[in-house]
């Protein structure tokens, strides 16, 4: 071999371990960038924290699931306040629009917002029925009907207890709820403040 081949050939090392060594940097620095870069923010209902949820809870909202009537939570309940979904704390219903179905779960005639629910055509069953899901969260709710009391509209939102927290009209603003507050207002059920409550 010719002195100029010898000479070449600790070029050709010295440009290939240049090479070599280039992708192995930048790979090592890519691989660096990828772990310190912020994870992918997660909006909607990935982001939605569900570990609080007792089974049933997860049973109706994150599996579309349906609980025992009249052997839930709030079928029967009276009491003045405002029914927030079970995972987001995203207000969904009023217990001024809360009425007796006769179904063995909690009924409402509207929500406090349209906008705060969606529906969707439901085909599990041998007829199609409009289902009811938060917005925010994407809970499953329940569905909705039109057979509600005429004078106020005619739909009945019939919806899982599991699907719902209930915050009591007294506990509204300790709650964060504060502002609903006004729907009671004229209603005859306000909480008298301070030393006026008996």
């Amino acid at each position: 071999m010719s002195k100029q081949g010898f000479s070449a050939l600790p070029l050709v090392l010295v440009c290939a371990a240049l090479v070599t060594g280039g992708v192995v940097l930048n790979a090592a620095s890519s691989v660096k960038a990828e772990d310190q870069a912020p994870q992918t923010v997660k909006e909607g209902k990935e982001a939605m924290d569900t570990d609080h949820l007792t089974k049933m809870q997860k049973y109706v909202t994150q599996h579309d699931g349906t609980e025992p009537a009249f052997q839930n939570e709030y079928w029967d309940n009276h009491e003045p306040g405002i029914y927030v979904d079970v995972v987001s704390g995203e207000p969904l219903f009023s217990s001024l629009d809360k009425f007796d179905s006769g179904s063995g779960w909690p009924s409402f005639t509207k929500p406090i917002d349209q906008a705060s629910v969606k529906e969707n055509v439901d085909h599990k069953l041998w007829v199609p029925r409009t289902e009811v899901r938060s917005k925010d969260a994407d809970s499953h709710l329940g569905h909705v009907f039109n057979d509600g009391p005429k004078d106020k509209g005619g739909m009945r939102y019939c919806i899982n207890s599991a699907a719902l927290r209930f915050i009591p009209l007294a506990d509204l603003e300790k709650e964060g709820y504060g502002e609903y507050a006004k729907l009671f207002e004229g209603h005859g059920t306000s909480e008298p403040a301070g030393d006026e409550k008996k």
